[in-house]
């Protein structure tokens, strides 16, 4: 179907809008994506954070107390060395984890606990210590053994796991996150990706839909100026060749109706001076006549009289005669076309079945080879004009040898079909292939009836149709009519605004 010009600009514009809202829809998306993103980045940062403060503030608080139980079993001084850094630490430490933990209120509460547990523990390690130093070493073995130091470390471990777990779901969770934040990412970008991809195919699609129109349109419009001279010379050629038949026919007509019209006032002459003679017999007024005068009188009466009559009569009989045929030919003339679809095979099989007895009788046959597909014509002409081919060949048979015809079609070129219907009669003379179109010609020996109608009338009607007829012959061999028309007769009527 062509595109128009503003179904063209519509129908871009309507894939420009798209395409602009597919592509900020994929921008404000991945925004949005990316900052989403950042948030469960930074909540596992936060994590992982919080999840490192709280390991460094359990290892320094484990090394201490390696620390002091070492130094409380072997007395030795190097023992105090892990106590002391780790001891040095504790401080920051502790700012480091309540830092951490500043964007989680819910572990403020057990942050407290957990400062607590670990202030006793850590003086309990430093009481330990510093009553061994003063050589109280009994009395600090017996705190360690009251097992209060390990509750306060089992205190702190649980509150540590705690942290540390619910820091180790949040990184996990995090994770997660940002592998579906990717994961849309990608699938919004691979379909708004598609999405534009559509959209520019599609107007490329249009683009190039548009512009092989318009290449076509001028292709088209440089052919018709390039065939327009050609048609005007066609056209012009039709003109002065139908100008050359209306010449041909008026001289044909007055011709052929002028010679019966000549008979007519010829006898009529004739009869006015036989009249004469009955006149001078019939009104003599009681006067004697000569034997000459009588005998004339008679002769008239029987013989010139009649004579004449009969004469006017044939002529006036072949007179009209001639005026029905050419009445025949002005009517089919005007009648309007019916194009309709036609199976040509199918309606030259139902022609040759009409003369198929006539043809069988002789020993001959019907041969037909059609290679076309349907065609757009007029039913009736080409029922007519098959139909007079076919009697044609039928009435002038060559009566020494069985009747055989051949009829075929095939397709041409500019959209017209090619139909040769042959046979093997009598055959006509060169010099008058063009004669036997002619209304009121026939060719050859005149022992069959007619009024040499007939293929003037197939000339009209195949013409009529948008084609033309043309024949080949050999006398004694056979005759081959060529009928070039059109597949489709509605081209031909347009351009004959018919």
């Amino acid at each position: 179907m062509p595109i128009a010009k503003n179904s063209f600009v519509r129908t871009t514009a309507v894939l420009i809008i798209i395409g602009a809202l597919a592509l900020l829809a994929i921008v404000g998306t991945n925004i949005w994506l990316v900052g989403q993103a950042q948030n469960y980045f930074n909540n596992v940062i936060q994590a992982r954070d919080v999840r490192s403060a709280a390991t460094d503030l359990r290892k320094s608080l484990q090394d201490m107390e390696a620390g002091q139980r070492g130094y409380l079993l072997t007395d030795d001084a190097r023992y105090l060395e892990p106590y002391q850094a780790s001891r040095s630490k504790i401080a920051a430490q502790y700012e480091a984890l309540e830092k951490a933990l500043i964007p989680y209120p819910q572990y403020h509460e057990r942050f407290r606990d957990l400062v607590s547990a670990l202030d006793q523990k850590i003086a309990e390690i430093e009481t330990t210590i510093s009553l061994y130093q003063d050589g109280r070493q009994a009395e600090a073995i017996g705190i360690v053994r009251t097992d209060r130091g390990k509750r306060l470390m089992d205190e702190a471990n649980l509150i540590f796991d705690g942290i540390i777990e619910a820091s180790d779901r949040r990184m996990v969770a995090g994770v997660e996150d940002q592998s579906a934040i990717n994961s849309a990412m990608r699938w919004i970008t691979i379909l708004g990706g598609l999405v534009i991809v559509g959209v520019v195919g599609g107007a490329v699609w249009m683009a190039l839909a548009y512009t092989r129109e318009l290449i076509n349109a001028r292709l088209e419009l440089e052919s018709l100026n390039t065939d327009l001279e050609e048609r005007v010379k066609e056209r012009t050629q039709d003109l002065i060749q139908a100008n050359e038949e209306v010449q041909r026919f008026a001289y044909i007509v007055t011709h052929d109706l002028r010679a019966p019209l000549v008979n007519i006032m010829g006898f009529t002459a004739e009869l006015d001076e036989t009249m004469k003679s009955i006149q001078a017999y019939v009104l003599a007024d009681g006067e004697p006549l000569s034997e000459q005068e009588i005998e004339d009188a008679r002769t008239a009466a029987a013989e010139d009289l009649p004579e004449a009559i009969g004469f006017i009569r044939s002529s006036t009989r072949k007179m009209d005669g001639l005026i029905n045929a050419i009445l025949k030919i002005s009517r089919e003339g005007r009648r309007p076309l019916k194009p309709e679809q036609i199976d040509l095979k199918a309606l030259l099989e139902a022609t040759a079945a009409t003369v198929h007895h006539q043809v069988s009788e002789t020993g001959g046959e019907v041969g037909i080879e059609v290679d076309v597909p349907e065609i757009v014509s007029d039913r009736l002409s080409l029922d007519q004009i098959f139909g007079n081919l076919l009697d044609n060949a039928v009435k002038y048979r060559a009566v020494d040898r069985p009747i055989e015809i051949r009829i075929s079609a095939r397709r041409e070129l500019a959209g017209r079909v090619r139909i040769d219907v042959s046979d093997n009669g009598r055959g006509i003379p060169s010099q008058d292939y063009e004669r036997v179109f002619d209304l009121f010609r026939r060719s050859g020996s005149q022992d069959q009836p007619g009024e040499g109608i007939g293929l003037a009338h197939v000339r009209t009607l195949v013409r009529g149709l948008g084609g033309d007829i043309t024949l080949s012959s050999e006398v004694g061999q056979g005759t081959t009519f060529t009928i070039m028309l059109p597949t489709d007769v509605r081209v031909f009527m347009r351009r004959n605004g018919k």
